[in-house]
């Protein structure tokens, strides 16, 4: 059976609390599990989470600072411990090669799994897969930082009326998925297009191009929302958004479910963001993200 769902790790900036762990995602996308900006004790987490370093088959870094990145060594280091059958790809930008090496040998230990490196270094798609294309787009950081998009390919809904108007059955339905056409009958008479899911991930940055074009269509948005709006000047100044600004991008974007994330030390109200949130106007289903929280992909419209 297909799970398409987010595993909060951590939630937390620059500096982790008492209930807050330094970030940390990872999306399972049907048989694959593909894990975000793995921070300072991710390794940990996923063991609270129930998540096993069998589960990853990519790592999507969006920048080297170290809240998005320390966990990295842990990681890589785990995956080789518990020898994982199947190969794992790291996508992260290129310019941070030197923080990628550094992180992947910051110690000593036996390399068992081949970890293929794919570094970021331009808007676009990064991975081809029967069940998504990956993809990648700059955002506005004070160092260069990257955020990701999944969009998996359209199909076709098979249509039981006009399949029984046309005489089609059994078999035959198969055969005609497969052919395109059959006895003059063409697919697209009797089905409709099912819209691929989309999914993107969203982290440190000002509101930018990028931001827009990685939320459009979204089925679930993650995105960071550092502050609170009424420190928006701060937000520009360190390259972060509010939660007005997550929550207007994912209004304009058609965002069907938004996560916010990523929060700063300073305030001690989450729900503060949630209602920041919906009087910038967002009215799709929102979640204030917490560590070890798992959210489902919206079902299909």
């Amino acid at each position: 059976m297909s799970v398409r769902e987010l595993v909060v790790l951590g939630t937390a900036s620059q500096v982790p609390t008492r209930h807050r762990n330094h970030n940390g995602y990872l999306l399972r996308w049907d048989g694959e599990g593909i894990l975000f900006d793995p921070g300072e004790g991710t390794q940990r987490q996923m063991l609270r989470a129930g998540v096993a370093a069998h589960d990853l088959n990519r790592i999507c870094v969006t920048h080297f600072h170290g809240d998005h990145s320390l966990g990295l060594a842990g990681v890589i280091q785990r995956i080789n411990l518990d020898r994982v059958p199947h190969p794992v790809t790291a996508h992260y930008p290129g310019s941070g090669q030197r923080f990628f090496d550094r992180l992947r040998y910051a110690t000593a230990y036996r390399e068992t799994v081949g970890v293929t490196e794919a570094p970021v270094g331009a808007d676009g798609p990064l991975a081809r897969t029967p069940g998504y294309t990956l993809e990648a787009r700059r955002l506005s950081h004070p160092v260069e930082s990257y955020g990701y998009r999944l969009v998996e390919p359209d199909g076709r809904r098979m249509l039981p009326d006009r399949l029984a108007a046309h005489g089609i059955a059994g078999p035959d339905v198969g055969r005609i998925q497969r052919e395109g056409v059959l006895g003059g009958v063409a697919l697209e008479d009797v089905s409709e297009v099912r819209r691929g899911q989309r999914f993107a991930f969203v982290m440190d940055t000002r509101l930018c191009e990028g931001v827009h074009a990685l939320a459009e269509g979204c089925d679930l948005l993650v995105i960071e929302s550092t502050f609170l709006d009424e420190d928006e000047e701060l937000a520009v100044e360190y390259g972060h958004l509010t939660a007005g600004q997550a929550a207007r991008a994912a209004r304009d974007a058609g965002v069907r479910h938004l996560v916010l994330t990523h929060f700063s030390q300073r305030y001690g109200d989450p729900e503060e963001f949630e209602r920041q949130a919906r009087a910038a106007g967002y009215a799709g289903e929102l979640t204030v993200a917490h560590d070890l929280l798992r959210v489902p992909l919206p079902k299909r419209r």
